[in-house]
């Protein structure tokens, strides 16, 4: 995998530390708008040096080929990222495969940028990974992820009860899976 990537409108990349700032700015703008569908923050989350070792340790095991996560930014404005992209555990052997999540500003929603960077990365993903499954987790009640999981061929396997904590609160997901 490269660390870099461009589809005709997103610069796709795995951030360096020295793009602390417009992670941070990016969280911090989305921060309402992201926080009823995610985990409690650890403290410090909304800080430089807590975003800055999180690229870090994110860049290193990229580099070790254990975790990706690539930003999106528009290919005329990286500065801040428009989102980002999440493939981690990583599991090799018998199962080939990994968990996949994602995060799209709130100001850049329903403007086809996150199918663009899923429809770009989910193969190259399974090639260069050689997975073989991508699952993905969605709340009942995020139709429009829902939606854009079945737009990319994911079939959904079942209900997975009381699955994470999302703000504080345990809650149902579906399990979604690509296959290659």
């Amino acid at each position: 995998m490269q660390p870099q990537y461009e589809t005709s409108r997103l610069l796709l990349s795995v951030s360096h530390p020295d793009k602390t700032a417009g992670v941070l700015e990016f969280y911090e703008r989305n921060r309402d708008f992201l926080e009823p569908y995610e985990p409690v923050k650890r403290p410090g989350f909304y800080s430089p040096d807590f975003q800055r070792t999180n690229l870090t340790f994110e860049y290193n095991s990229f580099a070790k080929a254990r975790h990706l996560r690539m930003w999106m930014y528009l290919r005329d404005q990286t500065d801040v990222p428009i989102g980002t992209i999440c493939f981690s555990n990583f599991l090799r052997g018998a199962f080939s495969s990994c968990m996949l999540g994602y995060k799209t500003d709130k100001d850049h929603l329903q403007q086809g940028y996150m199918t663009e960077a899923l429809s770009f990365l989910i193969p190259l993903v399974c090639r260069e990974y050689r997975f073989h499954r991508i699952e993905a987790y969605v709340m009942p009640d995020n139709a429009p992820s829902i939606a854009l999981l079945e737009k990319l061929t994911f079939h959904r396997e079942g209900l997975l009860h009381d699955f994470a904590q999302i703000n504080g609160k345990w809650e149902n997901h579906y399990i979604y899976t690509y296959l290659t």
